[in-house]
């Protein structure tokens, strides 16, 4: 196993408003679980990694940098759990996640 942690910037935009937790996917061969949380400064997003696959830290940041400037998700920090799911999956993930999260605000 290798922990990651990353925070990126992601705009200026105001952190999220309350809402509860989501998670999205589920541990399992190829695939990972995202959990969506308040808890980052706003302007700010924070991600924590644990994953099977050990020296793609690079990677790993290149995706994450790349949905932060896509999703401007400030404020929000997220963990995920990976059983080795590729870079295209985890963007999928976070997609999902950060939608979810949103429209249990509405």
């Amino acid at each position: 196993m290798e922990r990651l942690e990353f925070e990126v910037e992601c705009g200026s935009g105001a952190a999220a408003a309350a809402a509860a937790p989501v998670v999205v996917g589920v541990v399992a061969s190829g695939n990972l679980e995202v959990l969506v949380e308040q808890g980052a400064p706003a302007g700010r997003c924070r991600f924590s990694v644990d994953t099977s696959v050990r020296g793609f830290g690079e990677t790993w940041r290149a995706v994450v940098e790349d949905f932060a400037a896509r999703q401007r998700p400030s404020g929000l920090v997220f963990s995920l759990n990976d059983a080795g799911a590729t870079p295209a999956v985890v963007s999928l993930r976070l997609d999902q996640a950060v939608e979810e999260f949103r429209g249990a605000r509405r």
